[in-house]
């Protein structure tokens, strides 16, 4: 049985995970940490820890759906106190993405913007119509709810990396995230990427080729966060035995 440590347990997605764990086999929710207090109830026997150190100590993987800020001291503690890591968190800063990759030096870490099935296919399909639709414009366009924090979405930020990797072009060089006054003719390598907040939009990613006389838009909506605690609870499981290296939630499906 491989015992979970679930890391931002009183987000909307780590509620999320430690409800799927009780449904799944092979897996089980054994520690969660938290900064202050947990804002619900849970099974007495499950470690619920405001100290990283004990709440590692008490795991075999973890699942980090938290802040930046928060994400960072996992990191750090886990380099001292190495675990299989699943991260799910996005809007990581430089620092926060190099952390991640020292990490990743002495266990197994699984990086994802997100944890559905969907999406990592639509970035495979991204890389290949960018690729084979050569000059064809792209812009990508993401929807998420009012509370959230990042913009653009880790999620949208993959898209265009996969889109501009199809191109062989540097998506520093090439990103535009806004437009706005008279700013001239659109270039021939840009890629957008612009951000809607609305509502409770659980997530909604396009794609767009467009090209004189016709286009083509690729999307992926997300109707339930579900797909994400589910895919990261499949993505736990597959790491827990894995060599120490960075991985993709396309390894864990073998996409």
């Amino acid at each position: 049985m491989v015992r979970v440590g679930v890391f931002g347990a009183n987000g909307r997605v780590g509620q999320l995970i430690i409800d799927d764990l009780k449904e799944s086999e092979n897996i089980s929710l054994s520690s969660v940490f938290v900064r202050t207090e947990l804002n619900f109830s849970i099974d007495p026997s499950v470690l619920v820890s405001t100290d990283i150190k004990s709440f590692l100590n008490a795991c075999d993987i973890v699942i980090d759906f938290s802040l930046p800020e928060a994400c960072e001291a996992l990191l750090e503690a886990a380099i001292k106190t190495p675990k299989p890591l699943v991260i799910g968190t996005t809007g990581l800063s430089a620092h926060q993405l190099n952390l991640l990759k020292q990490a990743s030096e002495n266990m197994p870490v699984l990086y994802a913007t997100n944890m559905s099935l969907g999406v990592a296919l639509l970035n495979k399909l991204v890389y290949q119509a960018s690729s084979a639709l050569d000059g064809f414009d792209i812009e990508i366009v993401e929807m998420h709810h009012k509370h959230k924090k990042d913009a653009p979405s880790g999620t949208a930020l993959t898209l265009a990396e996969s889109a501009a990797a199809g191109r062989g072009l540097d998506l520093d060089k090439v990103r535009v995230s806004g437009r706005d006054g008279n700013i001239g003719e659109r270039t021939e390598d840009e890629i957008a990427v612009m951000a809607i907040r609305g509502g409770d939009i659980v997530g909604r990613h396009t794609v767009g080729f467009y090209n004189d006389g016709e286009f083509i838009e690729l999307n992926h909506t997300a109707t339930s966060r579900s797909t994400f605690s589910k895919g990261a609870i499949r993505a736990g499981a597959w790491l827990a035995d894995k060599e120490p290296g960075l991985y993709s939630i396309s390894d864990c499906l073998e996409l």
